[in-house]
């Protein structure tokens, strides 16, 4: 049978145009503030006062960006703000791998090793989903307290765990939902005990959904601003903490482009991994909906 070539009318090809228009316009709509912060990034100050706000830097400069990572001025010290991103490393690695961990054998153990009760905890785990972080704030307080955890990256690590794995759950419950039972039926029935069908079953068709849990919760922690005020000190703040030190702390003549660069800086890991990760995201997003 011989192929058909179906032409495009007219009307067709400029609706397709109208339409990637305006796709075009939208997309530069909402990338509008990130060019104005990337370009006042590395605008001298006396360009940013003589010029607009959407006008192209005459001489471009990365003083801003040296002076933001380890010159500005974030309170009472002037340190910049590069100590503070490797503060929230140090908190959302850790952090992230608990959660996600976590999640994973508790999303395992809720469909695949179902006993009485099951669905309660995990009705009452996906509540904790939907649990304001301002009611928490004093209780918790309180367990860091009593934990001797109070100011500590090992405290803000822990109250990031906690609230993560209600999420981390969800999301990998949902997925293993639609993992056959008779896969883990026939491991037991060989002997394989429960870390050993997590390992050789569940973990590896895992892929798209750890994709979901590690961006997720790296995104969520990075971003945190309240948790991070209210539960470090100062050697433990993470960069979003500092940021705000930054931009609200007057020595004189208001330095936008120092702002904005340390903006850039403090947003650059989730826009990494977003741009390198983000289709994924979807995809593990879409598994996970269908097989719950």
């Amino acid at each position: 049978m011989a192929n058909v070539i179906r032409r495009q009318t007219p009307a067709a090809r400029l609706l397709r145009v109208v339409l990637y228009g305006v796709l075009i316009v939208a997309g530069l709509f909402y990338a509008l503030p990130l060019i104005v912060m990337l370009m006042t990034s590395i605008k001298p100050l006396s360009e940013i006062s003589a010029g607009t706000l959407l006008s192209l830097p005459q001489n471009p400069t990365l003083e801003p960006w040296t002076k933001a990572w380890g010159e500005a001025c974030t309170g009472m010290r002037c340190e910049g703000v590069g100590g503070y991103f490797w503060n929230s490393f140090a908190i959302v690695i850790p952090a992230v791998l608990i959660s996600t961990t976590v999640g994973a054998l508790n999303g395992y153990a809720l469909t695949k090793w179902r006993f009485k009760g099951s669905e309660l905890v995990f009705a009452l785990m996906l509540f904790g989903c939907f649990i304001p972080f301002q009611v928490v704030l004093l209780p918790m307080a309180q367990t860091l307290g009593w934990l001797g955890l109070s100011s500590s990256r090992a405290g803000l690590i822990l109250v990031h765990v906690v609230f993560g794995i209600a999420f981390t759950t969800l999301f990998f419950r949902n997925f293993y939902v639609g993992v056959p039972n008779e896969l883990v039926s026939a491991a037991k029935l060989d002997g394989a005990g429960f870390f050993r069908i997590f390992w050789r079953i569940l973990l590896p068709v895992s892929a798209p959904i750890i994709v979901v849990s590690v961006i997720w919760q790296f995104t969520q922690i990075w971003n945190d601003f309240l948790f991070g005020v209210a539960f470090s000190a100062h050697n433990t703040q993470p960069v979003t903490v500092a940021l705000n030190n930054l931009v609200n702390t007057s020595t004189g003549v208001r330095e936008y482009n120092v702002d904005m660069a340390a903006a850039m800086i403090a947003a650059l890991p989730t826009l990494v991994v977003y741009v390198l990760a983000g289709k994924y995201f979807v995809r593990g997003l879409t598994a996970g909906s269908v097989k719950g």
